[in-house]
C-alpha cells in the first residue's frame, strides 16, 4: 500500500514537472525544442498507463497535473496585479494556485476522454490525443469570456517563417498541428508498424512545407513597394506610474508629458496614439477642460486617439466603459469605441451581486465593474487630410483569434494597452506576442501603444519594424506601408479549424480500417 502511494506521488510530481518545463517554451523564452521531449513523454506515460489498466478514473488527474504545472509556471505573474492595492494582497496565495488549478481542468478533461476513446493502435491514439488537446484549447479560448492565453503554438513566436501559415489556417488550427508535431517523437518510439513511420514522415514534410511557404510569403512581401502615406501614425510609449489609479494624481502633468512625447509639428497631419486608460481622473465627457491646451499643442489636421473611461446613463443607471476615443485638436469627439472583451476580476466581477458582498472588487478601478461595448467595427477617421478605417483593440482584446471584427474593411489595427499591472515580469512579453500572431492572421499592420509595456509597429508578416522596448519611453511612427491582400483566414476564420478536425477524424477511421484489414 505504501509503495503504491509512493508510485502515485512520484507520478504526479513527474507529470507536474513535464508541464512546468513546457512553460519555458513560451515567450519570452521560446525554447520550443523542450516540447518535443515533454509532450512525447506525457503521451507515452498516458498511453502506457492505459495499456496497464482498463480504468478511466485516474486519467483526469494526469491531465490536471500536467496543466497545473504548465499554468503555474507560465501565469504566476498575474498575481502581481494584486500587489498594488493593500485590500487585494490576502488573495495572492489563493490566486497563484486557483487560476492554474482551474485552467488545468481543461487538460484533465482531455486525458479523461482520451482514456475512453483510447486505441492500442499508436497512430489512432496519437490523432485522438491531438484532437482532444486541440479542441479543449479552443474551448478554453471561447467558453464564458474565453482565455486563449499561452496556447502551445506561441512556442514558435520567434520562428517568423514557420508561423506564416497562420495567414491561412489561424492560431487554433496551427495549435492543433503543433500539438501533433511535438508528440511525433512518441509515435516513433512506440511504433509497431510502418504506418507510424508514415505519420512521422508526413508531419516532418508538413513542417518543411510551412517553412517553404513562409519563405515565399516573406519574399513576396519584401518585394512589394512601400507607399508613402499622406499622414503619420505616431504611437506614444510612456512609463507613467500606476499610482494614478489609487491616488489623485496630477492629471495635467500626465497630459503635458504625453504632449511633450507627441511633439506635434502642427504641419504634417498626424494621428497620435496614446495608451489605454492613460487619463484616469477625467471621463470622456470632461475632456473639454483641456481644450485650450490641445489647441496650442496640436495642428488643425492632427487627431489624438487615447484610452480613458466613459459613462453612459441607461434606464437611470450609470454604465462605466473602458473606451478608446478619437479627438481633433479642439477636443471635439470624432469617434468612440467601448471595449467588448473585458478582463475577469480586472475589469468586471463575475456574479458581482454575490461576490461584492464579500468585498471583491475590480483590480483596475475602485468603482463598479465596467460594462461591455456592443460591437467592434472599424472606426472611420476622416478630415481634409486623412481618410482611414482603423480597427480598435483595447489591451486584452488582441488575444482573440478569429474574433476581431465581422467587418474586414479596415486599413490598420490599433492596439492600446496598460501593461504596468504585471511589473517587470514575463506577462507583458507574452501579451505582446499575441500582436505578432494577429498581424499575420489579418495581414494588417498593427500599431501598438502601451504604457509600461512594449509599443511597436508590426507589419503584416509579423516582423517588428519599430519598437519602444519594455520599460522604455519614446514613440514610433508609421509613415509608409505596403498594401497586402486580405488573408484566407480573415475571409474564413475558424472554419478552417473545423475542417482540420474532420481531417483528423477521417485519419482515425482510416488507420482503424487498416488495422482490421
Amino acid at each position: 500500500m505504501l509503495n503504491l502511494f509512493k508510485i502515485k506521488f512520484l507520478n504526479s510530481i513527474y507529470i507536474i514537472f513535464l508541464g512546468a518545463i513546457s512553460s519555458y517554451s513560451l515567450p519570452p523564452y521560446n525554447y520550443y525544442i523542450i516540447n518535443f521531449i515533454t509532450f512525447s513523454l506525457f503521451f507515452i506515460f498516458i498511453f502506457k498507463k492505459k495499456n496497464e489498466t482498463a480504468s478511466n478514473k485516474s486519467f483526469f488527474k494526469y491531465g490536471w497535473y500536467f496543466g497545473f504545472g504548465y499554468f503555474l509556471f507560465s501565469l504566476y505573474w498575474i498575481v502581481i496585479s494584486l500587489t498594488f492595492d493593500q485590500s487585494f494582497r490576502f488573495l495572492i496565495p489563493v490566486a497563484i494556485i486557483l487560476l492554474p488549478a482551474f485552467l488545468a481542468i481543461f487538460y484533465g478533461l482531455m486525458t479523461y476522454f482520451f482514456s475512453i476513446l483510447y486505441s492500442k493502435n499508436v497512430a489512432v491514439s496519437f490523432f485522438i490525443f491531438s484532437i482532444l488537446f486541440g479542441v479543449v484549447e479552443f474551448i478554453r479560448g471561447s467558453i464564458l469570456t474565453g482565455f486563449p492565453w499561452n496556447l502551445i503554438s506561441f512556442s514558435f513566436t520567434n520562428s517568423i517563417h514557420f508561423i506564416q501559415i497562420l495567414s491561412v489556417i489561424g492560431t487554433y488550427s496551427f495549435n492543433l498541428i503543433c500539438i501533433s508535431l511535438f508528440t511525433i517523437p512518441a509515435v516513433f518510439i512506440l511504433r509497431n508498424s510502418r504506418k507510424e513511420i508514415i505519420v512521422c514522415f508526413f508531419f516532418i514534410l508538413m513542417s518543411l512545407g510551412f517553412l517553404i511557404f513562409g519563405h515565399i510569403k516573406n519574399n513576396n512581401f519584401n518585394s512589394l513597394e512601400s507607399v508613402k502615406n499622406s499622414y503619420t501614425i505616431k504611437a506614444i510609449s510612456p512609463n507613467i506610474s500606476l499610482d494614478r489609479f489609487y491616488s489623485k494624481h496630477d492629471e495635467l502633468k500626465i497630459i503635458n508629458e504625453l504632449i511633450r512625447l507627441s511633439d506635434s509639428t502642427k504641419i504634417n497631419p498626424t494621428i497620435f496614439l496614446w495608451p489605454e486608460g492613460i487619463i484616469s481622473d477625467s471621463y470622456l465627457r470632461d475632456m473639454s477642460t483641456y481644450k485650450n491646451l490641445f489647441q496650442d499643442n496640436f495642428g488643425e489636421h492632427d487627431l489624438i486617439i487615447m484610452g480613458l473611461n466613459s459613462i453612459e446613463t441607461k434606464k437611470g443607471k450609470d454604465l462605466l466603459f473602458n473606451s478608446m476615443a478619437v479627438f481633433n485638436n479642439n477636443l471635439d469627439l470624432i469617434a468612440n469605441y467601448n471595449k467588448i472583451n473585458l478582463v475577469p476580476f480586472g475589469e468586471f466581477i463575475p456574479f458581482e451581486s454575490i461576490l461584492s458582498l464579500i468585498g471583491l472588487k475590480t483590480v483596475t478601478n475602485n468603482y463598479q465593474s465596467f460594462s461591455s461595448g456592443k460591437a467592434r467595427i472599424p472606426i472611420n477617421i476622416i478630415n481634409s487630410k486623412i481618410d482611414l478605417n482603423l480597427l480598435p483593440l483595447i489591451c486584452y482584446e488582441i488575444i482573440y483569434s478569429g474574433r476581431l471584427s465581422r467587418d474586414n474593411n479596415f486599413d490598420y489595427i490599433i492596439n492600446i494597452s496598460e501593461d504596468g499591472w504585471f511589473g517587470n515580469s514575463i506577462g507583458p512579453k507574452q501579451h505582446f506576442s499575441h500582436s505578432i500572431f494577429r498581424s499575420i492572421e489579418s495581414g494588417k499592420y498593427i500599431i501598438r501603444s502601451a504604457n509600461n509595456g512594449i509599443s511597436a509597429i508590426i507589419n503584416p508578416i509579423g516582423v517588428i519594424e519599430q519598437e519602444v522596448e519594455f520599460e522604455s519611453t519614446g514613440y514610433i511612427e508609421l509613415t509608409e506601408s505596403k498594401v497586402v491582400k486580405s488573408t484566407p483566414f480573415m475571409q474564413h476564420g475558424n472554419k478552417v479549424f473545423l475542417i482540420l478536425i474532420l481531417i483528423y477524424i477521417f485519419l482515425i477511421f482510416s488507420f482503424n480500417k487498416l488495422k482490421h484489414e
